[in-house]
């Protein structure tokens, strides 16, 4: 008996370790699957941890209420988080574009699995309180666990979402939960008073996890195709953000954690707006620095002009950036821009990036996403062009997007007047892209902002180099009384929220 009771312990200990992995693998999943699909990363994370740890504390606390053969009921709950957990992403991407009520059902999921989880840990200390004293129980159970989230957290997003995803990720550990289950249904056969019914659903369970597992690219195909309507032509999740492609019969888009980033069809009037005023008007474009833009669209028109000697283009994506530099299709796209000699390509962040270089620059173009969530607001804040000053030069013409100034005039003129702080004169101007609306950009510099033009290029689909009627703002997309965006307060990033949610 004694020769048994040593591994069985052991074994029970390491499933607290697989409980804790499993459990806060599950919450990670469910937190970056709202962000993906809401947006607002922070808001997203935050409210799914706090719903996850109230209901490991409801769990915990209705432990104490089961009753019967312990084991078995550990068994029967290790299955129904492998069940629950493993199935959460394959159920919330099919109901996202179907379901009113997305984010009851993805509360719903996770407190569903908080619960179970919360249920295991008490109970195993509950089968293991009279094989071990209880000092080294509560030590060895927390002790575990604790390694387990560690190992999780870790895991996460270096190795389990760049290489399984976010749907294969959570089946993959649900598989794990009810292996654990099966080995101890047939190794703990004599402890056990329901042995053949917990191998059947033990068993079944992994079939159905197994399955999905198999065809859950498939699944995902088809909930994405749902989603955005069209052909999908490339899916990748790096550890940034799920990128898709999708075609149709006339264009090619991109989406970015399920926000649309562009359309062939009418892509180069916002590349042309983006880039070319700031190029014309420019006394040196000798060195370039593109911030963003790892589509290689905004290298594609700095490239236009013979002058430029180098690009150096710093994307946080490697993903990103490999992708349109070696897809035959989007290579098309961006004229190879970023297999250019004289693009330098940088993955890194850039607000580390900018802070660390302290080469000058004679046009900075920053081409971000829109700034939906904190890791992005950072930079559009004080801070950042505090640091982006650095590496200009008293003749240096900044261009920035920033987001619509109709849909979202305080979010557009939060920018404008963030960056005024630090370049004495900004010019705000806007243009119209169908795929977007209406498009707004800022241009900021040390001197004023003026249209003149010191060299062109002819082979513009869009830009007439008439930069002042670009310059003209309607009273429906002007703003007043707003705040600076500070790294501190990221009121800019509420503005947006704000101000898109009310368009979705």
């Amino acid at each position: 008996m004694d020769k048994k009771r040593v591994p069985l312990e052991l074994l029970l200990l390491f499933s607290v370790f697989v409980i804790a992995t499993c459990g806060l693998i599950y919450e990670l999943v469910a937190g970056a699957l709202a962000s993906y699909l809401l947006g607002d990363s922070v808001k997203q994370f935050s409210f799914i941890i706090g719903v996850y740890l109230f209901s490991m504390g409801v769990g915990s606390y209705f432990a104490k209420f089961i009753k019967g053969n312990l084991i078995d009921k550990f068994i029967e709950i290790e299955i129904l988080v492998g069940i629950v957990g493993g199935i959460s992403s394959v159920v919330l991407f099919i109901l996202f574009n179907t379901l009113a009520h997305f984010e009851a059902v993805l509360y719903l999921f996770v407190f569903g699995t908080g619960c179970l989880v919360g249920v295991e840990i008490p109970l195993l200390m509950n089968i293991l309180k009279d094989r071990i004293g209880f000092k080294d129980l509560v030590s060895n159970v927390f002790a575990f666990d604790y390694i387990g989230a560690l190992l999780a957290s870790i895991l996460f997003p270096l190795v389990l979402i760049p290489n399984l995803g976010i749907v294969k990720t959570p089946l993959f550990f649900g598989l794990i939960n009810v292996s654990i289950a099966i080995f101890l249904c047939f190794y703990l056969t004599k402890e056990l008073s329901g042995t053949l019914s917990l191998k059947i659903k033990s068993i079944g369970a992994f079939l159905i996890l197994l399955i999905l597992f198999i065809f859950s690219d498939r699944i995902l195909s088809f909930s994405e195709e749902k989603l955005y309507g069209e052909n999908i032509v490339y899916t990748k999740s790096s550890p940034y953000q799920r990128i898709v492609l999708t075609r149709n019969h006339h264009e090619f888009r991109l989406y970015l954690n399920n926000n649309l980033q562009f359309s062939s069809t009418d892509e180069y009037r916002y590349h042309e707006a983006l880039v070319h005023p700031a190029m014309s008007m420019s006394k040196e474009i000798r060195n370039i620095l593109i911030l963003g833009g790892g589509d290689g669209f905004a290298a594609r028109e700095a490239l236009k002009y013979k002058d430029v000697q180098t690009i150096t283009l710093v994307d946080l994506d490697g993903e990103m950036t490999d992708f349109f530099k070696t897809n035959e299709t989007m290579k098309k796209l961006n004229h190879g821009s970023l297999s250019n000699s004289k693009v330098k390509i940088v993955n890194k962040d850039a607000y580390i990036w900018v802070k660390e270089n302290n080469q000058k620059f004679d046009v900075i173009i920053i081409d971000f996403p829109d700034p939906s969530n904190y890791s992005l607001g950072k930079l559009y804040s004080l801070q950042f062009y505090k640091e982006l000053e650095r590496i200009t030069t008293p003749d240096t013409k900044i261009v920035i997007q920033t987001t619509s100034p109709y849909f979202a005039p305080k979010s557009f003129w939060c920018i404008d007047k963030t960056v005024n702080q630090i370049f004495p004169f900004t010019s705000a101007y806007h243009t119209y892209v169908p795929s977007f609306g209406e498009w707004g950009f800022c241009m900021a510099s040390f001197e004023p902002v003026k249209n003149k033009i010191y060299r062109k290029v002819s082979d513009l689909k869009f830009y007439d180099y008439n930069f002042s009627q670009m310059s003209y703002f309607n009273k429906d997309m002007k703003s007043e009384n707003i705040e600076i965006n500070r790294l501190d307060n990221q009121i800019l990033v509420r503005y947006f929220d704000e101000e898109w949610g009310k368009v979705q």
